[in-house]
């Protein structure tokens, strides 16, 4: 398989063409809407309800659109959880990592859109003629999707344009449009980009149907309100288990994070009898197998090893049950190795756990597994009870040996909106890059795992705002303020947890790549970090 194009390069263009307040970008829409045309309802008026989804565009133009259901965004797992109001805060206090973890600079403004401008210039062209006396007779009518026969010809003209268009740099100035309220020309750049993208195509065009679904979901509605609007069958608890086992299998974040925390927990407990793991996001437990596994052969017999599995309804829809299912798995393999094994379950989210929760006992060694859960907490930004500080401060109480926290290296936390859409494009293009060179394009069962294991993450992150928003992903470097303010101290990583996941890397795509930096494990997909593994104490 091949990439669409070299992340380094995109991201680049990405900063090239951005120059505020794009007044010149589009003219010809603006045009296009005040001489009366309906253009900008052709999303919404050719379905029988107001929202637009992906089963409903057009194939137009090569770009083909699968025809499979729209994403929902009921769930809060993000892409790499193992089972699946207009209020912007910004950050005072940026991460000096933030240019590294992302290569746009959110800060700095572009100096050349000149390419994008003069692209839609042409549009402006065909759609307008030369003079402005001609604005009448190109004007174009959409009433449920039926053009008026005077403007056909320049419907058509412009259809045969769009396959020379850049996707990305469309996407962006809709998403621009957005940001600055002007809802006429976002509405016209959407109706375009709906003959542009596919969830069977190159990399950009699948996440750029997702985001593009996003953009309509943040003018159409906000947050719980997201899921009635769009249309979108949920799959059973089965089939999504299946799509996740794709991910597992075709990515190596899951695989990442879970050789890296067990090898780390591993080192730290080497010289106890009695291990107490509490993992905050226990999924199906299937993390710890290989863990018993490997403490069954250790010199003088197998410690005695509780796991407190947390975890909320969302993953009991997951795996078809309760967290009892988890623990009886779990407590089969211990049994077959002669590990000596108890499961205590905590069926909550993580802002709802007190310490009379995690089931602490005199004499065991703690440690503590954060993975890929932590930015679900809502921090100061949100609430003033900012769970993910408290909890943080709850889990220092316990005098853990070690704490394990793995987070997309992504900052989408307090970004306001636009930048929060700039960093979600560049982050998921990798990601769907990555994807995309283990499997087909027309592969179905990459497309059910796209759009129920991460598609609605992307929506979240765009069309949601406050708490109904729980994407909320940080830099490590923002991450390392905030165990340190909670009395943490890092730990340094041992060689054996480079060589442990390495090894697991030679079953990937050599685009994937290791650093250790800082104290901390990154992995890369080409020049972007995507992932990020710490020990704490």
């Amino acid at each position: 398989m091949q990439t669409s194009q070299n992340l380094q390069s995109s991201s680049t263009s990405i900063q090239g063409f951005y120059h505020p307040p794009l007044q010149e970008i589009d003219s010809y829409l603006s045009h296009f809407h005040d001489s009366g045309s309906q253009g900008s309802q052709l999303s919404v008026q050719t379905c029988n309800e107001q929202f637009f989804t992906l089963d409903s565009c057009p194939a137009i133009a090569g770009y083909a659109v699968f025809d499979s259901p729209a994403p929902s965004v009921s769930s809060n797992r993000d892409s790499f959880s193992p089972q699946g109001s207009q209020s912007y805060f910004s950050d005072p206090h940026p991460s000096p990592e933030n240019n590294y973890g992302s290569p746009m600079s959110f800060n700095s403004v572009a100096d050349n859109d000149y390419e994008l401008r003069h692209e839609l210039r042409k549009l402006e062209t065909f759609l307008l003629g030369p003079e402005p006396d001609m604005v009448g007779s190109c004007i174009c009518s959409f009433n449920t999707g039926v053009h008026q026969a005077a403007s056909t010809t320049n419907w058509s003209q412009l259809v045969e344009m769009i396959p020379n268009l850049d996707l990305k740099k469309v996407l962006i100035a809709c998403a621009h449009a957005i940001s600055e309220a002007d809802l006429s020309r976002a509405n016209d750049l959407m109706d375009v980009l709906g003959q542009m993208v596919s969830v069977s195509g190159e990399p950009i065009q699948r996440l750029s149907a997702y985001m593009l679904e996003g953009l309509r979901a943040r003018l159409e509605a906000s947050g719980t309100s997201i899921c009635k609007k769009l249309r979108c069958k949920e799959p059973t608890s089965s089939e999504l288990m299946s799509y996740m086992g794709v991910l597992y299998q075709v990515c190596p974040y899951y695989k990442f994070a879970y050789t890296s925390s067990n090898v780390l927990i591993g080192d730290a407990m080497a010289n106890e009898s009695r291990i107490h793991i509490i993992d905050f996001q226990i999924a199906q437990g299937s993390q710890w197998i290989q863990f018993i596994q490997a403490l069954a052969c250790r010199p003088g017999g197998p410690p005695f090893i509780r796991i407190t599995g947390v975890d909320d309804s969302q993953s009991t829809y997951a795996r078809g049950g309760g967290l009892h299912i988890v623990g009886e798995k779990i407590a089969q393999v211990a049994r077959s190795y002669g590990v000596p094994f108890e499961f205590h379950a905590s069926a909550m989210s993580g802002c709802e756990v007190e310490l009379g929760n995690l089931g602490v006992r005199p004499g065991e060694a703690i440690a503590v597994n954060f993975p890929y859960m932590l930015h679900h907490m809502p921090d100061e930004s949100v609430t003033t009870v900012n769970h993910r500080d408290r909890l943080l401060r709850l889990v220092k109480s316990l005098s853990p040996k070690i704490v394990t926290l793995l987070e997309q290296e992504s900052k989408t936390n307090t970004t306001p909106f636009f930048q929060r859409f700039l960093e979600t494009l560049d982050y998921y293009t990798a990601m769907f890059e990555s994807i995309d060179v283990k499997l087909p394009r027309d592969d179905k069962q990459r497309i059910s795992a796209e759009q129920h294991c991460v598609a609605r993450d992307i929506v979240n992150i765009i069309a949601c705002e406050g708490v109904e928003r729980v994407e909320r992903h940080e830099l490590l470097g923002k991450w390392r303020s905030r165990f340190n303010m909670a009395g943490f101290s890092q730990c340094p990583l041992n060689s054996s947890v480079g060589y442990a996941i390495k090894d697991v890397l030679k079953d990937y795509h050599g685009n994937f790549r290791l650093e250790h930096r800082e104290g901390a494990l990154y992995l890369h997909w080409k020049h972007r970090a995507m992932v990020t593994c710490s020990a704490w104490r």
